[in-house]
């Protein structure tokens, strides 16, 4: 440098010697990270969309992978990597730790067991490090990664280390990555952490694929693909023009709903007005649609919940399960004055769960029955920032023709 400038007579590393400090650092990141042969999962060799993906299944690969490298580059809050195992949890998690790595920046990486298998490892007096100095590493990690979250043998003493590894981060806001299955399959702390708004955000890499049709009642397939929107009567029996304008209003809303299913649709009235018509209307069109949907008669789900104490137990965990989780729940002819307090218990949780995620849902009743229901339902059933309560004043359709004279006029309305 020249006399006059300020660095003169100053040392400083060659560009060869930079090289060789770079290179020396980032062998001691790598050494820190405990990736070990996860070093080669990048970024680069990363399969957005994986090996057989559908084109949603594509755009949903993508739209993760953009986000994770977006996190890389600015490691802030918790990332939540869920799917169910070999859809790529573990390398988009690699692939950060590595870019952070590259940049300079700490990461500790631990699969959940070994972790756990080392803290207990740790307690012994030929252990190379004390538990204390791993304990403070891992809840103080500049970035942490833990993978197979959930995978771990469940005994209180793992359950209390890892929440508090997970609550001190929590606390401290530090930037942490999970990979898990499903955060719904955790203990409830947990879940809690992980699920923070504001702090973590879910990566869904590959949601369950849900059936196209599942059905609990005494409708068959035949009988469910005759009532459409098309077959649907709007004149009624004997209905005036009110009660014809309000099946109109009903065919509408139903329609509407089929076309673009969100919030919740409640149709009332009197048995035998055409509810069930317009639930089985909208099932067909979403299997037109090649949409998942869920139809279930509730006094028959009910029947299947009270065994829930026998055998049959696991089998109606996974379908309360799945009614929680489908994209389209229909539950017709919701009445529980029979119901065990434990059946109404569930049917509760089910709705209080679609009410709370605002999951689309389409639910008839008669009058009466949405006057039985305990308040906590009522009030979400008539809530109208999610719900849209479409009444039915249309008599029953069978009551009157049971009721009719047998004319020639009324006979050729009944074929009509």
């Amino acid at each position: 440098m020249p006399v006059e400038h300020p660095d003169f007579g100053e040392r400083f590393p060659c560009r060869c010697t930079l090289k060789e400090m770079s290179a020396g650092r980032r062998e001691r990141l790598e050494r820190y990270s405990n990736l070990g042969p996860l070093i080669r999962l990048t970024f680069e060799n990363f399969k957005p969309g994986g090996l057989d993906a559908d084109p949603v299944q594509e755009a949903r690969y993508r739209q993760c992978y953009e986000e994770a490298r977006s996190y890389a580059d600015n490691p802030a809050g918790w990332l939540v990597i869920t799917g169910p195992s070999g859809c790529g949890k573990t390398h988009l998690a690699a692939a950060i730790a590595n870019h952070c790595i590259g940049r300079g920046m700490p990461v500790f990486w631990s699969i959940v067991p070994d972790l756990l298998d080392h803290l207990r490892a740790a307690f012994s007096p030929t252990s190379e490090v004390t538990y204390d100095e791993l304990f403070e590493r891992v809840r103080n990690a500049p970035l942490l990664v833990l993978d197979d979250l959930g995978t771990h043998s469940s005994t209180p003493w793992a359950a209390e280390k890892l929440f508090q590894i997970l609550n001190h981060r929590f606390n401290a806001r530090l930037p942490t990555i999970v990979t898990t299955i499903s955060i719904k399959d955790l203990d409830a702390r947990l879940q809690t952490r992980l699920c923070s708004p504001g702090l973590s955000k879910e990566l869904n890499l590959k949601a369950e694929a849900h059936p196209l049709f599942t059905i609990i009642g005494a409708l068959n397939r035949e009988t469910l693909a005759t009532m459409t929107f098309e077959s649907f009567d709007t004149r009624g029996m004997n209905a005036d023009e009110e009660q014809r304008a309000s099946l109109r209003m009903a065919l509408e809303a139903a329609r509407a709903f089929a076309e673009s299913p969100a919030d919740w649709l409640v149709i009332t009235g009197t048995s035998g007005c055409g509810k069930t018509h317009l639930a089985a209307a909208v099932v067909n069109h979403q299997l037109n649609c090649k949409r998942p949907v869920f139809y279930a008669s509730v006094p028959e789900l009910l029947d299947r919940l009270r065994a829930s104490f026998g055998p049959e137990a696991r089998e109606n965990e996974l379908i309360l399960e799945r009614i929680r989780e489908c994209p389209l729940l229909i539950l017709d002819d919701l009445r529980m004055e029979t119901a065990t307090p434990w059946a109404r218990e569930k049917v509760y949780q089910i709705l209080n769960y679609r009410y709370n995620a605002r999951g689309a849902t389409l639910i008839t009743a008669t009058d009466p029955a949405i006057e039985s229901l305990d308040m906590r339902l009522r009030s979400r059933l008539m809530d109208p920032r999610i719900s849209n309560v479409v009444p039915i004043g249309a008599p029953d359709y069978r009551y009157q023709e049971r009721s009719m004279p047998r004319s020639p006029s009324n006979r050729r309305r009944r074929e009509g």
